[in-house]
């Protein structure tokens, strides 16, 4: 593990974190809803991910103007919508534990290699590593990207877009999604929250700027803390002890 610098090392410390426990009733909606909002389901999942087209498109943009050919590793493809905006040049392999969310799509067909868990992977070396909405739910993210590092090329990237959790906008951006949670389940969205985002956009940053000497953050908004979501483009591993 590189060095943590002073700054970093009280948010390194809290890692692996714990996921808080579901109570019952959320539990027994919790994958329904998990397929509505991957999908864009419901008004407030299809809002959401209109906005989160800027996601995507963030993380594509490398390659959308490229005719290189590259070998991609994408964290948590979920439904596989990031195809939508990749070209089809070169192998691209996808981490999903969930297997319900792609099982249907007609993308499968342009993935090389599914994986459970990155640390399935023994082998190989990618150009990019990517991931949309998925930093903010890992309980051991320095670790995720140690692993990351060891996948990449020499001159490879980590690409990665996040909600800004833990900032007023991302807080006023929930709001409609809560108000439509608790109106067609009677329960508190922000539980779920807690239960789904462990790690805020300010621990993410920190831990990403730990591990390489390269972070490039563009944002959706005024500010690193007056946005809605947040893109890093991540080159140049630290060095290991």
């Amino acid at each position: 593990m590189p060095i943590p610098c002073q700054k970093s090392e009280e948010i390194l410390s809290r890692f692996p974190k714990a996921r808080p426990r579901l109570p019952e009733a959320y539990k027994k909606i919790h994958k329904e809803y998990y397929i509505l909002n991957r999908n864009g389901m419901t008004v407030a999942t299809s809002l959401s991910q209109k906005m989160e087209a800027w996601l995507h498109f963030q993380v594509a943009q490398d390659v959308s103007n490229s005719k290189k050919w590259v070998a991609t590793l994408e964290l948590g493809a979920g439904t596989l919508n990031q195809l939508d905006y990749e070209p089809s040049r070169g192998p691209y392999d996808v981490v999903e534990p969930f297997q319900e969310l792609y099982k249907n799509s007609d993308k499968k067909t342009r993935v090389r290699k599914f994986y459970k868990s990155l640390f399935e992977i023994k082998k190989g070396k990618y150009d990019r590593i990517t991931s949309v909405a998925v930093l903010e739910h890992l309980t051991n993210l320095p670790q995720i990207i140690e692993k990351s590092i060891k996948l990449l090329k020499p001159n490879g990237s980590f690409r990665a877009a996040i909600p800004n959790e833990g900032t007023i906008f991302w807080w006023i951006g929930t709001q409609f999604t809560g108000f439509e949670f608790a109106k067609k389940y009677g329960l508190s969205y922000k539980k779920l929250l807690q239960y789904e985002h462990l790690n805020t956009a300010h621990e993410i940053d920190v831990v990403l700027n730990n591990y390489f000497e390269e972070v490039a953050c563009s944002y959706l908004g005024f500010s690193k803390k007056l946005a809605f979501y947040r893109f890093y483009s991540c080159k140049k591993p630290r060095d290991f002890l």
